[in-house]
């Protein structure tokens, strides 16, 4: 008996010594610093995923250095655990706290974003054309603010997010709006007929593909059609400044052959000085540049023939003036020569 007995009690005493330890480490908290680990985590992320460092370095770099203080403690006993919790749940409150301080902040950035890109597109004038457009980005707008005051973040932010790219989306359809009613005003669908009509067929399917929710091939039509007007702008204005080239030629010749670089010398030296200026634009091929101060050169020479054709009104009529008066005087001195001449006799 006495051989069985201290086998027995040996291995008695072992189980309670492993379940008092177990015990031990379960009431020091052995078991709660994984999950004060874990909030911190999870506070760190949220923080970062709304940019709060960015918005609080200082206070950020504090924070960091309380979560890499808790990483960094020893957890050799309960004591040290403990540490590290506290130091891990203080850190996390600190994420907590600049989260709290950033998020209206993000929000308005958000809305800003948001709201300028809104006011891009309204200035187009390409949701007077298509108005359900714009409500449906509005509507995605408006279901991001609520989602906001709900307190359901991340929501908020993929669907503002969401709402963003729609508004940026519609805007290039605003662009195309704008430079093909620029085309049209200027008369330079006549110069390219044949790429302002293929892209206007490629807008209608772009905005077919836009309609049916396949945005990347609705930009990517939007991009050809972009390219296209671009291009036609481009062919116009070279034409229209050409054109506009020829009669600046034009009307200065007259206005030298009128010798208005000299009866109107300061006007025709003005006109002078835009069309050479007109003519280094066109040599760069800036056509745009060109073709304005073209017009702009064409009109000053106009105007100093016009100046030249009054002066020279008012120098015939001051001519004939003299010559009327001439000829009275030379009336009244025969008359006179006449009565001095009776009186005489």
């Amino acid at each position: 008996m006495k051989k069985i007995v201290f086998p027995v009690f040996v291995l008695l005493a072992a189980s309670i010594l492993i379940f008092v330890s177990c015990e031990t480490n379960k009431d020091t908290g052995t078991g709660s610093q994984p999950t004060a680990g874990a909030r911190a985590e999870e506070s760190r992320k949220r923080a970062i995923d709304f940019e709060s460092p960015e918005y609080f370095p200082s206070d950020w770099e504090n924070a960091e250095a309380q979560y890499n203080a808790a990483g960094n403690m020893p957890q050799s006993n309960a004591s040290e655990r403990q540490q590290a919790s506290a130091l891990y749940n203080a850190a996390a409150d600190a994420y907590d706290e600049i989260f709290e301080r950033t998020i209206p902040l993000y929000a308005q950035a958000r809305e800003d974003e948001i709201i300028t890109a809104r006011d891009d597109l309204i200035a187009t004038g390409f949701t007077n054309q298509f108005p359900k457009y714009l409500q449906d980005a509005d509507d995605l707008a408006l279901a991001a603010l609520d989602q906001y005051e709900a307190k359901d973040y991340y929501a908020s932010r993929d669907t503002a997010a969401k709402a963003l790219g729609e508004y940026e989306t519609l805007l290039i359809g605003g662009r195309i709006f704008l430079i093909r009613q620029e085309i049209i005003d200027r008369g330079f669908n006549e110069y390219d007929p044949e790429n302002f009509s293929t892209a206007d067929e490629v807008a209608e399917k772009a905005l077919g593909e836009y309609d049916a929710g396949n945005r990347e091939a609705a930009l990517a039509s939007a991009e050809e059609v972009l390219l296209r007007y671009n291009i036609v702008l481009e062919n116009g204005w070279t034409a229209y400044a050409a054109d506009r080239r020829a009669f600046a030629v034009s009307e200065r010749e007259a206005a030298l052959t009128d010798r208005a670089n000299i009866a109107s010398r300061e006007t025709f030296r003005g006109a002078d000085a835009l069309y050479n200026r007109a003519e280094e634009n066109f040599a760069d091929e800036n056509f745009q540049d060109a073709a304005i101060l073209y017009v702009d050169a064409e009109a000053m020479f106009v105007i100093s023939r016009q100046e030249t054709e009054e002066k020279r009104k008012r120098a015939e009529e001051t001519i004939r003036l003299a010559e009327e008066k001439i000829e009275e005087s030379g009336e009244a001195a025969i008359e006179a020569e006449r009565l001095i001449e009776g009186g005489s006799r």
